[in-house]
């Protein structure tokens, strides 16, 4: 009954501009987003994504301004872009949506930036092909930050995703277990302007559009460069 009365209200919390049929300067102004995210989280030199991530991640999703929001019912809403690496570069993005709610009595409201690091070969690629909730078709951890991380092994062995958020400036790990991850096939092809398979972007068979070239040129910096260091 609980779950029931948290998903009605969670449909009610979470109403909105969010779910609006998106242009394609909203698709723009997300990657854009998405790059501005990457470069004020990676200009954190004590308390940014660790070098042993950066060379081992396969993809990384970027969810600016994850929306979460409770009154007794908590919620959270957010779309972003993902690129997966290849092997030539990194790819064209895709859009995803993120959702999930959680009972408990609380009130209050924020919106937190969200990175999402993949680090194994099963990779966002793979888990996009079907809508999938993290902590059950995959595990993920609160991302080890600065030079603390550079020691720590765990996440190896418990995680294929790793879970970044920055919320008014400050940047930390983040518990996103019963959250679902899906395509965002309306917004993709609307930005590509076809149909293109998650998974034929994901491989860099597809040309990157030119509006998303700085956003794939920033992560390409930060990911890339980890590789040679």
């Amino acid at each position: 009954m609980k779950k029931a009365i948290s998903s009605i209200c969670l449909c009610f919390l979470l109403a909105g501009p969010a779910f609006g049929a998106s242009s394609k300067q909203d698709l723009q102004d997300r990657i854009d987003s998405a790059k501005t995210v990457m470069d004020q989280i990676m200009s954190a030199s004590d308390r940014n994504i660790p070098l042993n991530i950066l060379q081992q991640a396969t993809c990384v999703a970027i969810v600016p301004g994850l929306i979460k929001g409770a009154f007794v019912f908590g919620g959270q809403y957010g779309q972003g872009v993902v690129t997966c690496r290849t092997g030539h570069g990194w790819s064209g993005p895709v859009f995803i949506r993120m959702a999930g709610g959680s009972f408990g009595f609380q009130i209050g409201g924020q919106s937190t930036d969200l990175v999402l690091v993949a680090v194994n070969d099963k990779g966002l690629q793979d888990l996009l092909k079907n809508k999938f909730k993290i902590g059950g078709d995959a595990s993920a951890a609160a991302g080890p930050i600065g030079r603390a991380g550079q020691a720590s092994t765990d996440w190896k062995m418990n995680a294929e995703l790793l879970s970044y958020s920055r919320n008014k400036g400050l940047f930390a790990g983040i518990d996103l277990d019963g959250t679902s991850v899906s395509q965002n096939k309306e917004d993709t092809e609307l930005y590509y302007g076809a149909p293109e398979r998650f998974e034929t972007v994901l491989k860099g068979d597809v040309e990157v559009p030119r509006g998303a070239e700085p956003f794939v040129r920033t992560v390409a910096q930060y990911f890339v460069e980890a590789k040679h260091k």
